[in-house]
């Protein structure tokens, strides 16, 4: 799902970097010809970041939001965005408090440097509706938007699917005359995971799976994820496919035993991922979990290739498939995107132990 909210001409002679060489009669971003030069992008959401950058815009993207990391040359871009928690000091479990106390008071998580914002002069400002944990959302950037002269287009991302990444992805080619080249990486992805259900092969028993989302408190896994789990050979009957991720009963997962458990937090790499395990081994009965008894517990970069709805997802589906069916499909992307802490997770309860991928 997403909305595109047309904003005026950019102008002419403005004192903003290269905005001299526009072209006042010029189309509006989401009418222009694959000719057009790209318009001026703000992203406030990583996943878009990352799409822009696929699409070969990166040199029409000027700010960006603090979260937004990859690839390598978004860290250069201004942050416009920033958390206003110092998440990187907190606790799993300090965050979810946090975060539920500022929304219930009726807090942003975020802070938009509007004068920034001013400076950089967008004419497409690429947002999302989804989460308001993730990227900043509409109605925080309402006013900072109404403020801006001219005032750019907006691009508002809501996936819930694999389809409505893919259609955000088509979108943001239309909105920006790419949209041939969107395609033509779309037509990519849809071959890749073509080659895993064929790797996979029809015969392929479903693997019992618990994605999980966040571990202090413990959350499933939501929105894609599912079915980006059932594309690698898995199954996970505490997902909510299509729906937020929500709080999940530790005996829940018990009832469901699982035989593999993959530890994602959202906004975790691997490493991260992996420093959540010691709180989870003072759970009762983890030792008797099926995943946990046969070492079967991985450390994931959710951050970058489950919970960000871009082109990585893609990656993210080869990584599941791995992961679930090692003797049937190769993991040939970065060794750090997961960690495999094997027996350590049955006994030592003070130190994690992990061996490579």
């Amino acid at each position: 799902m997403l909305t595109l909210a047309p904003g005026r001409a950019a102008q002419a002679g403005t004192s903003v970097p290269d905005a001299a060489s526009l072209d006042a009669a010029r189309s509006l971003p989401g009418t222009a010809s694959p000719a057009s030069r790209a318009p001026r992008i703000v992203s406030l959401l990583p996943a878009a970041t990352e799409m822009a950058f696929a699409l070969g815009l990166g040199d029409a993207v000027v700010g960006v939001s603090q979260e937004c990391d990859f690839p390598l040359a978004a860290r250069s871009r201004p942050a416009v965005v920033r958390s206003a928690l110092p998440v990187q000091r907190m606790s799993q479990r300090e965050i979810d408090a946090a975060v539920s106390q500022r929304l219930s008071h009726g807090q942003s998580l975020y802070e938009v440097d509007e004068a920034l914002l001013q400076t950089l002069q967008p004419e497409l400002v690429l947002t999302q509706d989804l989460c308001q944990v993730c990227a900043p959302s509409g109605h925080e950037l309402g006013d900072a938007m109404r403020r801006l002269t001219p005032e750019p287009a907006v691009l508002t991302m809501t996936p819930h699917t694999l389809a409505d990444i893919l259609e955000n992805l088509q979108a943001l080619g239309r909105a920006t005359g790419q949209e041939a080249a969107a395609q033509q990486l779309i037509e990519q992805y849809r071959e890749r995971l073509a080659r895993v259900r064929a790797a996979l092969g029809p015969q392929s028993a479903y693997r019992r799976v618990f994605v999980m989302e966040w571990a202090e408190p413990i959350y499933c896994c939501g929105h894609w994820v599912p079915e980006m789990l059932a594309l690698a050979g898995g199954v996970d009957a505490l997902a909510r496919p299509g729906q937020d991720s929500v709080r999940t009963a530790w005996q829940d997962v018990q009832r469901w035993a699982p035989e593999l458990l993959i530890v994602a937090p959202c906004g975790c790499n691997a490493q991260q991922a992996l420093a959540q395990l010691p709180a989870l081994m003072q759970l009762p009965g983890w030792t008797s979990l099926p995943a946990v008894a046969r070492g079967q517990v991985f450390c994931v970069d959710g951050n970058s290739y489950l919970a960000r709805p871009g082109p990585r997802i893609v990656q993210g589906v080869e990584l599941l498939a791995h992961l679930l069916h090692p003797q049937r499909f190769d993991w040939t992307g970065p060794a750090d995107a997961y960690r495999a802490p094997g027996p350590a997770v049955r006994s030592d309860r003070d130190a994690i132990m992990f061996d490579a991928p």
